[in-house]
């Protein structure tokens, strides 16, 4: 670019009107009030307001007609998909790596056993990882701290 479209751009780029705010400076500095609904959202409660009652019941009469988009609207309001559940196993207690081995191996055999599903196993699974991130992290810190004191001394 040249200097003189960079002296043009750095004139357009100027404020045109004053403000009394600053640059960085909100004209609301508390923000929306919690509970705040959207324009849009206040408008489709106002209008289905009177005709919630018929528009639930037109869904649940085409879904036990058969009509399966409207039977999986029912279904998700009546029974949500499951979102997680609390899972107990025996997990041998882990002070280091060779503990997660073993415990890893529990996971495996409750999902083999049909005790927790696949997807349940991968979560417990990632929980096990960041614990063995987290022990190599304080192993490598332990060793980095005696290396530095072995050096420290000579």
């Amino acid at each position: 670019m040249s200097s003189e479209t960079n002296d043009t751009v750095s004139e357009n780029s100027k404020r045109k009107q004053p403000s009394r705010f600053q640059p960085g400076q909100s004209g609301n500095p508390a923000g929306k009030p919690k509970g705040t609904r959207h324009r849009a959202t206040e408008m489709i409660e106002t209008l289905m307001a009177g005709d919630a009652d018929a528009i639930a019941r037109s869904v649940v009469n085409k879904a036990i007609d058969g009509d399966m988009t409207a039977a999986r609207l029912v279904l998700d309001r009546i029974a949500p998909p499951r979102k997680g559940r609390s899972v107990t196993l025996d997990l041998p207690q882990i002070n280091g790596l060779s503990d997660l081995a073993m415990a890893q191996g529990v996971v495996i055999r409750a999902v083999a056993e049909g005790d927790i599903s696949p997807e349940e196993a991968t979560d417990i699974s990632r929980v096990l990882e960041a614990t063995g991130t987290s022990i190599e992290r304080r192993d490598l810190e332990t060793r980095i701290a005696a290396l530095e004191a072995i050096h420290a001394k000579s």
